[in-house]
């Protein structure tokens, strides 16, 4: 079974970074590093929306509301997915989750949805 903990979220100001975190566990080294990992956000009122992924082959691809402003990365010998924030806007503001799939759109998550990583930023 597929456990997920996020953090790494917090308050920032406009134009401002925050590295998020999402560690895996309930599932080997081997079988983390073929997984594709995403990450989601879901801001009130909306649906949970994927900004980010990044395939077993360390291929990337990104929202066009995040490109060019977030970079997923993964360390497969932590069992752990990032998500660097910068240049971060107000509409920004979500509660950041991970999961985990066999293709990078992650079309069927493997895992329970965890608390997620509130990120809000406002002045």
């Amino acid at each position: 079974q597929v456990q997920l903990v996020e953090s790494g979220g917090g308050l920032v100001q406009p134009g401002g970074s925050l590295r998020l975190s999402c560690a895996v566990s309930g599932v080997s080294r081997s079988i983390f590093s073929i997984y594709a990992m995403g990450w989601y956000r879901q801001a009130p009122g909306k649906q949970r929306e994927l900004v980010a992924a990044i395939s077993r082959a360390g291929s990337t691809n990104y929202a066009d509301s995040v490109k060019g402003r977030f970079t997923i990365s993964r360390d497969n010998a932590k069992n752990t997915a990032y998500l660097q924030m910068n240049s971060l806007k107000p509409e920004d503001t979500a509660v950041y989750y991970c999961n985990a799939g066999w293709d990078s759109g992650i079309s069927n998550p493997l895992g329970d949805w965890g608390q997620g990583t509130q990120v809000t930023v406002s002045s």
